[in-house]
């Protein structure tokens, strides 16, 4: 990793930006948390889940307005000289894509919270929130080439299909991971500041890393309360809202998507397998159970905390790749972690410890939606 000028320079505008929304978020979380149980938004214990007593949900709400408020502010207030301006190579359109398109997924995400969407409806917002992403002009026009030197150019229609399947399956994807405590916000956090050194560090994005690192702060400030044992869960406001950002960030940061894909690998390539598994069983690839690797992992004998902990783990080796892999170098490694991935999911469902690990297991325990959390 290449400290530059420009990082020197914007450093203490990135402390600032982290420090306020964490502080922000830390703030805001409790008071989320009385508003979700005075509207009853709670997830109650029952067969399907892994908590053990009743905990809010929604505690997403808290992380969009800590982001929301601090980005905004940057965005204002930012000189077109100063350091922290928007780049030439980013149109205002886009910010609004990223700001306005994040409210529109956190407010998305309140409703399921609330009401308990069905899965097809939930999938339709997010595809009409992609859908507005595009329209505001944030799109994936080329890709690094996994097969060889320089760039695959993607033109119509292929860069608005690409566009919205990366942001959709972001959403899922950290919908998916989000079946233990703390375990979705902190990989989330892993892969904004991730985003955020890589934006400084080797692209020279002032304003796209003090963004991710803003992100960042906000789910700090969240984790306080949503580490094992959890007091507010994220909801499908918080999966909603940070897989949006996520991937619009990812967009915007020039050639960044084969980093968001290698450090997000964990929850990606979960989300991929189980999709397979479903559907080579006839099943929805929305139906509920406990093939997930962290389901997997508790089934070993590993405590929330000590499981959530191996998968932050993970996630940090990867973003570590990330830094001393190539654009092709990432993708390589994304298609082994893909292989490996898959193959310890299945000696771990075929492993017999004790009967913890048999295949029926799979059919037990679990609560899933597009966006809708796993529990």
């Amino acid at each position: 990793m290449r400290l530059t000028a420009t990082f020197t320079e914007v450093l203490p505008y990135l402390v600032a930006a982290f420090v306020s929304a964490a502080l922000l978020s830390l703030l805001l979380t409790p008071l989320v948390r009385r508003l979700a149980i005075r509207f009853d938004n709670i997830d109650r214990p029952e067969q399907r889940r892994v908590n053990k007593r009743p905990v809010p949900r929604g505690g997403g709400i808290a992380v969009a307005i800590a982001f929301l408020a601090v980005a905004t502010v940057i965005s204002l207030l930012s000189d077109p000289d100063s350091i922290t301006s928007v780049p030439r190579s980013i149109d205002e359109t886009e910010v609004v894509g990223l700001l306005l398109g994040g409210a529109v997924a956190a407010i998305l995400g309140v409703l399921d919270d609330t009401f308990q969407l069905r899965a097809r409806w939930q999938l339709l917002g997010q595809v009409l929130l992609a859908a507005g992403a595009v329209a505001l002009g944030i799109s994936v026009t080329f890709l690094n080439n996994p097969v060889g030197p320089g760039l695959i150019v993607l033109t119509e229609p292929f860069a608005t299909g690409f566009t919205m399947l990366w942001i959709v399956g972001m959403i899922n994807s950290i919908n998916f991971i989000d079946g233990l405590d703390g375990l979705s916000s902190g990989i989330a956090m892993i892969a904004a500041i991730t985003l955020g050194l890589i934006s400084l560090t080797t692209f020279d994005q002032p304003f796209i890393g003090l963004l991710c690192f803003t992100l960042a702060g906000a789910l700090l400030g969240f984790l306080r309360w949503n580490f094992h044992p959890a007091s507010i869960f994220i909801g499908t406001s918080g999966v909603m809202f940070v897989g949006y950002t996520l991937a619009v960030l990812s967009i915007l940061g020039s050639a960044k998507v084969a980093v968001a894909l290698l450090v997000l690998g964990v929850p990606i390539i979960d989300t991929f397998w189980i999709i397979v598994r479903r559907l080579a069983t006839g099943r929805s690839p929305f139906t509920p159970d406990r093939g997930h690797i962290h389901h997997r992992l508790l089934d070993l004998g590993l405590t929330q905390g000590q499981t959530v902990l191996v998968i932050y783990a993970i996630c940090i080796i990867l973003a570590v790749l990330s830094f001393v892999l190539s654009g092709t170098g990432q993708m390589y490694a994304f298609l082994g972690l893909l292989l490996a991935f898959g193959l310890v999911l299945f000696l771990l469902t075929r492993a017999e410890t004790a009967g913890a690990l048999e295949v029926d297991t799979y059919e037990r325990n679990g609560r899933e939606g597009p966006g809708g959390g796993d529990a």
